[in-house]
């Protein structure tokens, strides 16, 4: 049995494995969110206190991310910023780590490098020379793990730049509220 309450943009959740604190605030993003796996895209914003933070997993998953009400709205901001290409670029990268077949592998790669990461792509990401030299050279044998730099780079910018102000933003408030009448 779970027991949600909101209180000013953290989520206070008790649980059968005790009582859990989950922040949605920006300094705590990080620390809370970032080795979280959760059940489903589809399930709503507060569904994060069913499976935060008890159990753990490698993957990187953005919780607000994984959650479809989450995701609308984080895209939605992203756009009012010109900035929605981060969030694209993410996303294209956890679907190209589940690829399995080695035949789409290459094709797979080379679409998200040409759409993302190649000077004067038409949906360019931010980063660095070196990172994107990198990813160019990853790109000469493409693997699971060919992007994680540029990725990880992205998130970071993300995490730092984009999320805080999103926190803050009308967008988000308005995904709250609505949250919290839904489970009133």
């Amino acid at each position: 049995m779970t027991d949600r309450t909101l209180q000013s943009g953290t989520l206070i959740c008790t649980r059968r494995c005790g009582k859990e604190t989950v922040s949605l605030e920006p300094d705590d993003f990080k620390r809370n969110f970032s080795k979280v796996s959760y059940p489903s895209p589809k399930e709503n914003l507060f569904m994060l206190a069913e499976t935060a933070p008890c159990r753990l997993s490698p993957s990187i998953v953005t919780p607000l991310i994984s959650l479809a009400d989450g995701l609308a709205a984080f895209r939605a901001f992203l756009k009012t910023e010109f900035s929605e290409e981060n969030l694209e670029f993410w996303l294209a990268c956890e679907d190209f780590k589940k690829t399995r077949s080695a035949a789409k592998l290459a094709s797979k790669a080379q679409r998200i490098f040409e759409e993302f990461i190649d000077v004067q792509a038409p949906r360019e990401v931010n980063i660095d020379f070196q990172t994107r030299e990198l990813t160019r050279r990853n790109m000469q044998e493409p693997s699971l793990s060919c992007f994680d730099q540029a990725q990880g780079k992205v998130h970071s910018l993300m995490e730092k730049d984009s999320y805080p102000r999103f926190l803050r933003s009308k967008i988000y408030t308005d995904l709250l509220s609505q949250t919290q009448r839904r489970l009133s």
